[in-house]
This record gives structure tokens, sequence and C-alpha cells, in this order.
């Protein structure tokens, strides 16, 4: 990504604005299951059958444990739908935003300030072994 150091903080700020404008979402995966309930005489035990389902399922990983929450179809699930793809419209911006920052921080130049003067260099050559620690006798 090269570009002129003002092109990229305008297109930087561009991203921050697309950012805040993404609105309410929430990590995690919308899933559909179909089950078996067991029973021989019911229609889910005929080969070929799905099972009983759609039940649909948000699954996420909360501290190390997954979770999952059943919702309700309807506009429950279409909630979760929104939300969940807008987790995905937060990701690719914050990729992109880590992308330009950093095409920013390698076209922005070194500043007098930033670099270290000669007194504050020390030379790895020189310096010596590590000062030794004081002994102390041992209690008796």
């Amino acid at each position: 990504m090269s570009s002129s150091l003002p092109h990229l903080e305008q297109k930087r700020a561009e991203l921050y604005e697309k950012l805040i404008d993404i609105g309410d979402f929430r990590r995690g995966t919308i899933t559909a299951t179909y089950r078996r309930c067991g029973k021989a005489n019911c229609v889910c035990a005929n080969p070929g059958h799905p099972g009983h389902g759609p039940r649909h399922l948000l699954t996420r990983s909360l501290n190390g444990k997954t979770r999952a929450v059943q919702l309700n179809a309807g506009a429950e699930l279409e909630k979760a739908n929104r939300e969940v793809a807008k987790y995905k419209q937060f990701q690719a911006t914050v990729t992109e935003i880590v992308a330009v920052s950093e095409a920013i921080c390698d076209a922005r130049p070194i500043s007098r300030a930033a670099t270290p003067s000669p007194e504050t260099v020390t030379d790895p050559e020189k310096g010596g072994s590590a000062p030794s620690s004081a002994r102390r006798s041992r209690r008796r």
C-alpha cells in the first residue's frame, strides 16, 4: 500500500467514520441443527429423514468456554443474523485500519526529536561485564 501520507491519513479517518457507523454487533456463529428424538415410532426415525428442526443456535466462546443460545425463528433470528454480520463488517474494517496505519507508520518521516542523541546511545562493544552483587556472610 504505497500512497502519500495525507491520502493515507484521509483513508484512516474515513475508516474510523465507517467504524462508528457499524452500530450494534455481536461475536458468534449461527447454525441450524436437526436432531432425532429417539422414539422408535417417530417420523424422525425413518432413514433419510433429517430429524426435528431446524433449531437455530448462536454459538460463541466466552472466557475459554463455548456457549450456545437457542434463537427463536423470526424476529429474534433475523436480529441475531444482522448483529453477527455487523461483527464481520467490524472485523474487516479493523483489519483495513491496521493496514492503513502500518502504511502511515512506514510513510511518516523520522523526526529529529525521535532520534536518540549520541550521548544516550551505548556501544555494545564497550561496557565490560555486569557489576557483581555484594556478598553477604551467612548467619550462624
